[in-house]
C-alpha cells in the first residue's frame, strides 16, 4: 500500500531534457473493416527518445494533427513549447496547460487520450535519460502478466457466431477471453461459449453512445449472459429501471470502465464495485492514474488493465503497468497480433514475461 501511495511522488521529480518533438503515424485495418489510426508522440533528447501513443479513435483527429506543421514539424510553434529542461511533474503540468488539438476533437474524451500520449512519452524519455526502469523507481517487483483476448464476434443473418473464439482456442489452447455481447447473442451461442470455460469478462458496452460499438440496452440480453456465465466479470452494464433488478444479485462481479476517468468517478458509479477496468489513456495523466490505483487498493477494488487497440508502444506500456499493479487479473492487454483479422502463428501466450530494462516500455 505504501508503494502505491507514493508512486507519483517518486516519479514527479525525474529530470528530462526535450530537444525535439516528432510524430509517427500508425495505421491498420481492424476486423470488420474499421480503419484504426494512432499517432506516436516522440520526444527526443540526449541521444535517446521517449514514446507515447495517442489512441484517439477518430481518424480525422489524427490526420489533422499529423498535417499540422505547428506539431508535426520539430521546428513548429507548438512543438517548440515542449523543448527545454524539466522535472517530469513540470512537463506534465505544461502539457495539461496546452491545447493539443489543432481543431476541436470529435469527442471530448480524446483530449485525455492525447495528453496521456505526451505524458507517457515524457516518462519514457526521463527513464531512458536516467538509465532506470519504472519498476526500480517505484520500488515494485514486476511479475508475469495474465491476459485475456478481447473481441466482438462476427454476426451473420442476425446471429452472432462463436467461430473466432473456437478457432483461437484450437490454435492457442488455454486462451482466456473478454467478449462484447450484442443483441445477436442467443441461448445456443451462450451455451457454446460457456462450454469452453474460457470467458473471464463480458463487456456490455452500456455507456457508449454514438460509437461503432454501441449496444442497445436489452434486459433480455442481460438476463441471458448473467445466467449463462455465473463466474464472469460483467463490465459496463447500463443500469436502468429495467436492468437494475437483474444486476443487483450480481453486484459482487460488476465492473466499470467507460465512466471512470478519475478518482471522483468511483463514487458516482451506480453500484460500489469490487472490480475496475483501469485504462491509463482514458484517465489521461500519470498523477491521476496512480491516484486511482491507490484509491482502489484502499477500498479493496481489484483492478485489471484495459487496452484501446494500441498499434505501437502503448500496448507494451499497459502490459508493463499490469506487471506492476495487477499481474494476476484478467488484463485486456493481449499482444497486438491477437487483434488481427488472421492472427499469426507463434504469438506469445499468457502469462507474458514481465518486461525488463530501462524505459517505458523497456527495450527487450
Amino acid at each position: 500500500m505504501r508503494a502505491l501511495e507514493s508512486c507519483w511522488q517518486r516519479l514527479r521529480g525525474l529530470p528530462l531534457e526535450v530537444e525535439a518533438v516528432r510524430l509517427e503515424p500508425l495505421a491498420t485495418i481492424a476486423p470488420g473493416g474499421f480503419e484504426r489510426l494512432t499517432t506516436v508522440i516522440v520526444l527526443e533528447g540526449g541521444g535517446v527518445a521517449g514514446r507515447g501513443e495517442d489512441v484517439t479513435y477518430d481518424a480525422a483527429d489524427h490526420r489533422i494533427l499529423q498535417a499540422d506543421r505547428a506539431w508535426s514539424d520539430p521546428a513548429g510553434a507548438c512543438a517548440r513549447k515542449l523543448v527545454g529542461r524539466f522535472e517530469l511533474g513540470e512537463f506534465c503540468a505544461l502539457v495539461a496547460s496546452l491545447d493539443l488539438f489543432p481543431q476541436p476533437p470529435q469527442r471530448e474524451v480524446s483530449r485525455r487520450y492525447r495528453r496521456w500520449a505526451f505524458e507517457a512519452a515524457a516518462l519514457d524519455l526521463a527513464l531512458r535519460q536516467g538509465s532506470r526502469s519504472l519498476a526500480e523507481v517505484l520500488g515494485i517487483e514486476p511479475r508475469p502478466v495474465r491476459f485475456v483476448v478481447s473481441t466482438r464476434l462476427e454476426e451473420r443473418a442476425g446471429r452472432a457466431l462463436p467461430d473466432r473464439v473456437l478457432e483461437l482456442l484450437a490454435r492457442y489452447p488455454g486462451t482466456r477471453f473478454k467478449l462484447d455481447p450484442t443483441n445477436a447473442w442467443d441461448d445456443e451461442l451462450c451455451r457454446q461459449l460457456a462450454g469452453t470455460g474460457a470467458v473471464d469478462v463480458l463487456d456490455l458496452k452500456g455507456h457508449y453512445r454514438g460509437t461503432p460499438v454501441d449496444v442497445e440496452t436489452d434486459p433480455a440480453l442481460y438476463q441471458r449472459v448473467l445466467m449463462a456465465f455465473p463466474e464472469a466479470i460483467i463490465e459496463d452494464p447500463d443500469v436502468t429501471p429495467a436492468t437494475r433488478p437483474l444486476l443487483e444479485p450480481h453486484v459482487a462481479r460488476l465492473s466499470f470502465d467507460a465512466p471512470v476517468h478519475e478518482t471522483g468517478d468511483l463514487d458516482a458509479l451506480p453500484f460500489p464495485v469490487r472490480h475496475l477496468n483501469v485504462k491509463p489513456s482514458r484517465i489521461g495523466s500519470l498523477e491521476e492514474l496512480f491516484a486511482v490505483y491507490a484509491l482502489c487498493a484502499r477500498r479493496g477494488i481489484a483492478c485489471y488493465g484495459g487496452g484501446q487497440f494500441e498499434l505501437g508502444p502503448g500496448r507494451a506500456q499497459i502490459q508493463q503497468l499490469a506487471s506492476l499493479f495487477h499481474p494476476d487479473a484478467p488484463n485486456d492487454v493481449a499482444p497486438a497480433g491477437y487483434n488481427e483479422v488472421e492472427p499469426p502463428d507463434g504469438l506469445p501466450t499468457s502469462p507474458l514475461t514481465p518486461p525488463q530494462g530501462i524505459g517505458f516500455p523497456p527495450d527487450r
